[in-house]
């Protein structure tokens, strides 16, 4: 019993160390592990500068500049994603667009402040010019254009008023066509002509082409838009949906006064490296100083002056001095958030900052919070950068925890009306009944080790082969693309009609409407219509398109990134 007895609690006391030897071991192992992981990761966080810093900031970039529906244009176009492309899936249905059913066609004999005429004396009639204000008239040309143009929903009609002559008036409305991934509303304004016939029924006999009813356009005052009536908090004002083909007003704003301007408070962000970035990394900069001058309720002092990257010259060389308003909507930014050209701020600055004894506060840290910056009285915050990249990058500042704190306010950043009205010309042209294919080509399509079947598979020949099941023959196909000598597309033409930007180019030239406003914004400078215009409108065409056809996803197995990149680019 004895040695049983001492066996047993040998035998137990053995299990014992075991069991607290091993959970030792574990424990001195997993912290082992822990050490040399955080001891890499610090090497790695210390040592590692991706290639471009913009591409890595965030997943919310990742997710804003990729998109699976214009996956193809993301990189390959150099074209950037604005705030109205993320209004598609918000868009009210078309239930609310005007139908021919919708429209009363009745006998109505009216004059045009609603009195009813009686008795109508056809012979009178005759000999006087058509009353556009009639809304006998009015009903006559809403169901001509419903009829006319089946490719569109119409929204809203604006009232008919005189056209060049006796006979014809002008018209405008509002439409949406009716398939294509678009945002917004489109405008235009058309001359009908119109005949009265001996028994004076009245007929439209002819429709002008697009925007020819000038006379029904509304043009906008250019009024000054001082601070007095806007205030300078920033707050955001709720969604508003673009409608293109308006008259243009993206005169600057001004402080209407020196109380004004002591009342206000401002921010401004000074040097760094953003300067002849892409378009998009200038614009995930500048959409942090504006998310942080809301932030703050502070007036955002911008730099209406760019540096276009030679991504997007003639000349291959950077170029200095294109103006905002060129790429984008001023006029939608400054009447939905508080901005003042810097030019204009400094002036009012030097003039009354002495006198007013205004405070400047001044940053040199980006990683200076928000948060606290909240807390200035001062007149002017400045945000100071230094010189070396990638930490003077303006996006820096919105960071890491600041992520949570500022918000880059998308909604208030448009694409130029003025370059979306070349494309809704283009689209009316093409009576917005077009299918549209991308073909890269260039750079990817001669080097064969990233992109081994580009070429093969963006040939005539093999274009053919893959459009035949996709695209009916006879359609219009628009084909955007890199390719800068159009005829290599020239046997597509034997089962499509084929149409390509530059086959447009008297919408940018010296006698275009374009060439005028931005030669009068640029103090009579002409301006070049330039490779990211370029981009931009082929991408917003090709958006148009009823069927739409991608490099990338439709017509090579290739990735549009190189070789073994199609798994990480989704």
């Amino acid at each position: 019993m004895y040695g049983r007895s001492s066996l047993y609690r040998t035998g137990s006391f053995r299990v014992e160390n075991v069991g607290q030897n091993v959970l030792a071991l574990f424990g001195n192992l997993c912290f082992s592990l822990f050490v040399l992981g955080v001891l890499i990761f610090t090497i790695i966080a210390t040592t590692y500068e991706p290639e471009d810093p913009l591409f890595n900031p965030s997943r919310k970039i990742t997710k804003f500049l990729t998109s699976e529906s214009n996956a193809t244009f993301t990189k390959d176009s150099t074209n950037v994603r604005t705030g109205e492309d993320f209004m598609a899936s918000h868009q009210p249905a078309f239930a609310n667009f005007i139908n021919v059913s919708d429209v009363d066609l009745g006998d109505i004999r009216v004059d045009s402040n609603g009195n009813d005429l009686g008795e109508f004396d056809c012979n009178e009639a005759m000999e006087k010019p058509i009353d556009c204000r009639d809304p006998e008239v009015f009903h006559l040309l809403m169901t001509a254009a419903i009829e006319r143009f089946k490719d569109i929903h119409f929204y809203r009609f604006g009232k008919a008023v005189r056209g060049w002559n006796d006979s014809s008036c002008h018209m405008a409305w509002r439409f949406r066509p009716n398939e294509g991934k678009v945002t917004g509303f489109y405008k235009d304004y058309r001359e009908f002509v119109i005949q009265r016939s001996e028994n004076c029924t009245l007929s439209v006999v002819g429709i002008g082409e697009y925007h020819s009813g000038g006379n029904a356009r509304k043009r906008k005052k250019n009024q000054r838009d001082g601070f007095e009536k806007k205030g300078v908090g920033g707050e955001q004002q709720g969604s508003v949906v673009p409608v293109f083909g308006e008259s243009v007003n993206d005169t600057l704003p001004v402080v209407e006064s020196e109380e004004s301007f002591r009342r206000g408070k401002y921010l401004f962000y000074s040097g760094g490296g953003d300067r002849c970035k892409s378009m998009d990394h200038y614009l995930w900069s500048f959409m942090c100083a504006l998310g942080e001058a809301q932030y703050l309720k502070r007036t955002l002092v911008m730099d209406l002056s760019l540096c276009l990257s030679s991504i997007y010259t003639a000349s291959g060389l950077d170029e200095e001095g294109r103006d905002f308003r060129f790429y984008f909507d001023f006029e939608h930014l400054k009447e939905s958030a508080s901005v003042l050209d810097q030019t204009q701020f400094w002036e009012d600055w030097n003039i009354w900052h002495q006198r007013n004894r205004l405070g400047l506060y001044l940053v040199e840290d980006y990683r200076v919070k928000p948060e606290k910056l909240a807390r200035v009285k001062d007149t002017l915050v400045m945000r100071k950068f230094g010189s070396v990249e990638p930490d003077n990058y303006w996006y820096r500042v919105c960071e890491g925890d600041t992520e949570s704190v500022i918000q880059r306010p998308w909604h208030l950043i448009w694409k130029s009306k003025r370059l979306m009205d070349i494309v809704s010309t283009i689209a009316t042209k093409l009576k917005w009944d077009f299918d549209s294919v991308h073909v890269v080509r260039g750079e990817k399509a001669r080097d064969r080790d990233r992109w081994p079947n580009l070429a093969s598979d963006t040939s005539p020949e093999a274009l053919l082969s893959t459009l035949q099941d996709r695209i009916e023959d006879g359609r219009n196909l628009y084909i955007a693309t890199d390719e800068p000598d159009t005829t290599f597309f020239d046997p597509l033409k034997d089962k499509y009609t084929t149409h390509f930007l530059d086959d447009y180019r008297d919408l940018w030239d010296e006698n275009s409407e374009w060439y005028s406003e931005t030669t009068k914004l640029n103090n009579g400078v002409p301006v070049e219509f330039d490779g990211y215009m370029r981009a931009s409108v082929d991408t917003e065409i090709f958006l148009r398109g009823k069927k739409q056809i991608e490099t990338f996803n439709d017509l090579t197995k290739d990735c549009k990134d190189g070789v073994h990149t199609c798994s990480s680019a989704s």
